[in-house]
């Protein structure tokens, strides 16, 4: 019998897939219409019925604007809202997403947006988390002393179409001094007013709203981060058919002049978590590294 062909492997992947999840109903925890672009996604691939409750309420895990701290670091608040959002409606399948915002570790004055999405299912004892990251965000704040300088701020950032924060102090801001999902210039001048009459600075301050209804480059970084979670959950064990196998590369290719050991990948390494299958894949055209590469011919 031939080797199957990477069609027929995606077909008997998908039919895997879906028996394994068996047409279960899952719950989506979001209150910030995050179910445009997971929704299809994860319902297409797994075969499943995502919901989205109403009532649930996410913001009690953390928010940007820190009137409400987060419950933990990413993955924590993470798995807390996946936990949460299963058991208060009684299911065993659920999804949720957590987003960051912080320094570029290697690139000066830029934002990185890390978006996590992760798929808890009781039933099966199995988590999987996809991820995704970028720098394409308009993540910004500014204190700004009148309307105008607001409005300057706000159109550099992307408004109408990315919505504004308006907050009397930078810090520690009551519910009543906030202002969130700002998309108009009438709301906007509203909630910039308002703000400045309770300030007692002589300014306030105006940043963008990092919510995913209300910033599109972030939703767009939720739907990569998406797929990254369906590649995980296709990367099935040949041995016991689990989805998720960890993936690592393992790097020390020879140069191909003095056979040194270098830093390139030479090979992927796959793990399955459940029945410990490992399986070992190398790239049959790529068999030595340029010297370039190498600490030795090039030091």
């Amino acid at each position: 019998m031939g080797q199957a062909s990477d069609t027929e492997l995606e077909v008997l992947n998908r039919e895997a897939v879906h028996a394994f999840f068996g047409g279960r109903t899952g719950v989506l925890a979001t209150m910030h219409g995050k179910e445009r672009v997971i929704v299809p996604l994860l319902s297409e691939a797994l075969g499943i019925t995502l919901t989205v409750p109403r009532g649930f309420d996410t913001d009690r895990f953390g928010t940007f604007t820190g009137d409400v701290p987060r419950a933990g670091n990413q993955v924590e608040a993470l798995r807390a809202k996946a936990l949460a959002v299963t058991e208060q409606y009684g299911l065993t399948l659920g999804v949720a997403s957590e987003g960051s915002f912080s320094p570029h570790p290697l690139l000066p004055f830029a934002t990185l947006n890390l978006e996590l999405v992760l798929l808890l299912d009781r039933e099966k004892g199995l988590e999987l988390m996809g991820e995704a990251s970028t720098t394409e965000t308009n993540y910004s704040r500014r204190a700004v002393r009148n309307l105008g300088e607001a409005l300057e701020f706000a159109y550099q950032s992307g408004f109408p179409g990315h919505g504004m924060v308006v907050k009397v102090k930078e810090l520690y801001n009551q519910p009543q001094d906030l202002a969130k999902g700002l998309n108009t210039e009438a709301l906007l001048e509203r909630a910039v007013n308002g703000a400045l009459a309770k300030s007692t600075a002589g300014h306030i301050y105006l940043e963008t709203d990092m919510r995913a209804h209300f910033n599109p480059l972030r939703m767009k970084c939720i739907a990569e981060a998406t797929r990254s979670l369906v590649d995980k959950v296709y990367n099935l064990c040949p041995e016991c058919g689990w989805p998720g196998r960890t993936k690592v590369l393992k790097r020390g290719l020879p140069c191909s002049l003095c056979g040194e050991a270098t830093e390139q990948v030479q090979g992927v390494e796959y793990n399955c978590l459940r029945c410990g299958h490992i399986a070992y894949e190398v790239d049959l055209n790529r068999t030595t590294a340029d010297p370039r590469w190498c600490a030795y011919c090039n030091p």
